[in-house]
């Protein structure tokens, strides 16, 4: 019994666990899912792009891309998109600093009508704008009344300006929540100390809360570009027949003409731009928050 208890234990011997499946097993279904959702059908748009009336190749590209009526929708999308989305984010900033720092009787009634539009599809905007700037809509009516003018005083829906404020008014909510969000986290002492050292209520906004706030506005400027970029629906209801974007043309080459490859090959630049765009907006928010660690 003394020997036994003199004896040094022998150390057991480690048991190395057999490789686990389980991740594999738990990681292959949403894997399976983006192949299906995502990758098979950018994959199927590029293998249809390279269709010819000879077989495969790249004469539908050259032709596609050396059209000016690709020319003319690229540079239309991007500037709508480009417009579209400095307007929203001025408005957008502008009301998430009242929302948040001008305390007002309705404020909360106000914030529940922004969240509003969001649940609304896009075409509604379109429609109400129609109803109040149309040719036959309520403001133009007023103003014939009152000057007696037999034609619209106000004819900008069917130009790219009324692109561009239609979906200002729809869009500005993606730019509002996220501002939001950010102020709520601003310590309020913050402010306080800031305002009891002298500073400017535009200075505290300057240097304090608008510094706090940028990968918010980041976030919510790359949303709303990336949207306005793929935008189709306020295009088509706008009736605007001079601004084709690059989804309106995808449309009109596979819808209407029946030009499958062509339309295959715009709707691969269409992808490649916002592609594009995703990765520009996850290098900037990467170094915003990298920037942000290292203070």
């Amino acid at each position: 019994m003394t020997a036994l208890l003199e004896s040094p234990a022998t150390p057991s011997t480690p048991v190395e666990p057999g490789r686990s499946w389980k991740p594999v097993l738990w990681t292959l279904p949403p894997v399976l899912v983006v192949l299906a959702i995502a990758v098979y059908p950018i994959a199927r748009v590029l293998w249809e792009s390279t269709e010819t009336p000879q077989g495969r190749g790249t004469e539908t590209w050259t032709s596609v891309l050396g059209s000016e009526s690709f020319r003319n929708a690229l540079w239309r999308t991007i500037t709508i998109a480009v417009g579209s989305t400095l307007g929203c984010l001025v408005l957008g900033t502008f009301l998430a600093i009242v929302l948040a720092f001008v305390p007002f009787r309705g404020s909360g009634l106000v914030g529940r009508l922004i969240d509003t539009i969001l649940t609304l599809p896009s075409f509604l905007i379109t429609l109400a704008f129609t109803f109040l700037y149309g040719a036959a809509g309520a403001v133009n009516a007023l103003i014939g009344e009152i000057t007696g003018r037999t034609e619209p005083a106000l004819d900008f829906l069917t130009t790219p300006w009324g692109v561009i404020l239609a979906e200002i008014t729809f869009f500005t909510p993606f730019v509002v929540r996220p501002l939001l969000a950010a102020f709520a986290q601003l310590p309020r002492e913050q402010l306080d100390v800031a305002s009891s050292l002298g500073a400017s209520p535009w200075r505290v906004l300057r240097q304090v809360v608008l510094p706090e706030a940028w990968p918010a506005l980041a976030a919510g400027g790359s949303l709303v570009l990336l949207l306005t970029l793929n935008e189709f629906g306020i295009v088509l209801f706008t009736g605007a027949k001079g601004v084709i974007t690059l989804p309106a043309l995808i449309y009109t080459r596979g819808i209407v003409t029946f030009d499958l490859p062509g339309a295959a090959v715009l709707a691969s630049i269409q992808v490649l731009l916002s592609l594009t765009l995703y990765l520009g907006y996850r290098l900037i928010f990467a170094r915003l928050t990298g920037s942000r660690q290292e203070r």
